[in-house]
């Protein structure tokens, strides 16, 4: 079930909103909540739902252990086996077709390729899972005692399938004494419009405009068409994650929960690393407390930090999903952020002219590695790519119609992908005070947005969600 469906916005969640809040006791709205998770996480992979509560039940008996347990050796023996249990699991699931795939292609074998379902959200509560358990051990977060406090962490549906990684400490003290109110709720609501819009009324389109130039032949591409595909497709997954982020955020104020932001206007950034602090905040933040500085950081000398830099990304690429192209994708940002480091580093910050070429540079290069990300394999990556860079033709009728056609949708990408609304948001907050009309004006707004995300999404059958399966 996606939070941009009928079926949630209509049927799911008036339902939940409205049996939470017929009680006040916290067990009895945390469980409401828990059923209603598993329940929403069930609802299109019944048969999924057996590993998500096995799952919760090993790390949260292996939390136990590592606290309980005074001894450093068997301590350290729980953590491993519970983060390689979780491995076991996402490897199982996600990697195995993609493994014995990549063996037949090195080794020139025909094993065969088994066709496992992936879990939705495997990736998510996995890495959500090992935080936990390596914040016990590290001794910045106490064990959850009760079954139901672990259950309820790992599966809030809110975050549950795509984000943003939430990390024990963040809500360990809400889980059993937040405060839910009319300011909050009022708050949640606004943002989870806000979100859905994105989802409906921008990345929707924007895919229809991406997958017309993506799912075409590439060798009748022109280079104004290979643009427009790459560029469209740059806003979709902005505006498809982030709002989904967005509506996750917004549903956890509803309940009393606050999670961290997971983007800051990443297409602003001023170089690539940059980039990848404004960008899925909760994944780069994680591979960085987790396996970058565990691995040693930037201790150890210049060589070892190149190889814990390449460690990162390589994963950060595979965790984003099992083939060459993504696992490309992840290698292309450590060539940049290497590149970055030793030639343009200094640059950057010695020339205000630089420091302006460089930020088109660097978004030039995020566009390109979109391609690489979206692509139907690493070869139609480098194809399209060639389209962009290296391409006779120049425009075409078609690629003009559709620059016409998407221009104000493009236009709104633009606008909308950085903080003028935001600001824009904050002005009106001012003016507001006092003000009947413009206390009236932002619900309409909101009223206004709801029913037009309702409409086309009942009108139109393309709804697709990027990071659903990741």
């Amino acid at each position: 079930m996606l939070f941009s469906s009928n079926t949630f916005l209509l049927l799911f969640l008036p339902a939940f909103l409205f049996i939470y809040y017929a009680g006040r006791n916290r067990t009895y709205r945390n469980i409401i909540l828990l059923i209603f998770s598993l329940i929403f996480y069930a609802w299109g992979e019944p048969e999924n739902i057996f590993l998500l509560i096995t799952s919760i039940i090993i790390n949260h008996f292996v939390g136990r252990i590592i606290e309980k347990t005074n001894n450093e050796i068997k301590r350290k023996a729980a953590l491993v086996f519970g983060v390689c249990i979780d491995i076991f699991f996402l490897g199982i699931f996600k990697y195995a077709g993609f493994g014995v795939m990549a063996i037949n292609q090195i080794f020139r074998l025909s094993l065969h390729i088994p066709n496992i379902q992936l879990p939705i959200g495997i990736s998510f509560f996995t890495f959500q899972e090992i935080s936990y358990i390596a914040d016990i051990y590290r001794g910045v977060a106490r064990a959850q005692r009760n079954l139901l406090g672990t259950a309820l962490y790992v599966s809030m549906f809110p975050q549950l399938i795509a984000g943003p990684i939430v990390r024990y400490n963040s809500v360990a003290r809400e889980l059993v004494d937040r405060h839910e109110n009319w300011n909050d709720f009022s708050r949640g609501i606004i943002r989870f419009v806000f979100g859905l819009s994105k989802k409906v009324l921008l990345a929707n389109f924007l895919g229809e405009l991406a997958d017309f130039y993506f799912s075409g032949d590439l060798s009748k591409l022109s280079c104004l068409g290979a643009w427009e595909g790459a560029v469209a497709y740059t806003f979709q997954i902005y505006f498809d994650f982030s709002g989904y982020s967005d509506m996750a955020i917004g549903l956890g104020m509803m309940t009393g929960f606050h999670f961290n932001e997971n983007f800051n206007y990443p297409y602003i950034c001023s170089s690539i690393r940059d980039f990848w602090k404004r960008w899925h905040i909760s994944l780069s933040t994680w591979f960085r407390d987790y396996v970058y500085i565990p691995l040693g950081g930037s201790r150890g000398g210049y060589w070892a930090n190149i190889r814990n830099l390449f460690i990162v990304w390589f994963l950060t690429g595979l965790w984003h999903g099992a083939d060459w192209n993504f696992i490309a994708w992840g290698l292309y940002y450590f060539l940049l952020l290497m590149l970055e480091r030793v030639v343009f580093h200094k640059k950057i910050h010695e020339s205000k002219w630089f420091k302006v070429i460089y930020k088109i540079f660097a978004l030039i290069c995020v566009i390109t590695g979109w391609v690489i990300f979206h692509a139907d394999g690493l070869s139609d990556g480098i194809r399209y790519i060639e389209m962009m860079y290296r391409n006779k033709s120049m425009s075409n009728a078609v690629d003009l119609f559709q620059l016409r056609n998407y221009a104000v949708i493009l236009f709104m990408s633009v606008f909308f992908s950085t903080p003028g609304c935001k600001k824009l948001k904050v002005k009106i907050g001012k003016l507001k005070q006092g003000n009947i009309v413009l206390n009236i004006f932002e619900p309409l707004i909101i009223l206004i947005l709801w029913f037009l995300c309702v409409s086309c999404l009942t009108m139109n059958s393309y709804n697709p969600f990027i990071y659903f399966n990741f």
